[in-house]
């Protein structure tokens, strides 16, 4: 199994849970990694998001509050858009259900759900990636383990056992 094959890929599917397919009629499968295209801007506005979720917990909000904070949820779901591909957007407007009433600033509820949604949401797509480059690290690891073994001179058979028990022992013992 060669690194490609290892690395998950994220599937867009449409809401019967069948893969999207692009203008070729193929299936396009990209890894989360490439799908955020601005990793440091994604980041930031998921900690700005977290922070306001915390801040609308805390405390009762009044209308003009609201109303700005609305404001921001929207202007954020905007700025996000702009860190991600096209498939990611989708999925993010499609989940993000907008607010009942335009001519009036939302309920501290709706406020807090709105956050709870788009932060929950953010915590899925960070943990996706983390997930991906682990993958990708221990995809690495093992083919670099496997070009050890291939040079000449590589372990033998009872020296590799060895070194794996060493490493599994912990770096205390």
């Amino acid at each position: 199994m060669n690194a490609e094959e290892s690395t998950p890929h994220i599937v867009v599917v449409d809401p019967q849970g069948v893969p999207v397919k692009d203008e070729n009629g193929d299936s396009e499968e990209r890894s989360v990694t490439e799908l955020v295209e601005q990793p440091a801007k994604v980041m930031r506005i998921g900690s700005m998001i977290r922070q306001l979720l915390e801040e609308v917990r805390a405390a009762p909000l009044d209308e003009a509050s609201r109303k700005r904070l609305k404001e921001i949820h929207q202007s954020s779901i905007k700025e996000l858009e702009d860190g991600l591909a096209p498939e990611l957007v989708d999925e993010l407007e499609r989940l993000s259900l907008p607010f009942t009433n335009d001519d009036q600033p939302p309920s501290d509820a709706e406020l807090r759900v709105a956050h709870a949604q788009l932060v929950g949401w953010l915590e899925g797509l960070f943990h996706g990636i983390q997930t991906t480059l682990f993958a990708q690290q221990m995809a690495a690891r093992a083919q670099l383990e496997q070009m050890r073994r291939a040079l000449p001179g590589g372990f033998p058979q009872g020296e590799e056992q060895l070194q794996q028990q060493h490493r599994a022992s912990g770096p205390y013992l």
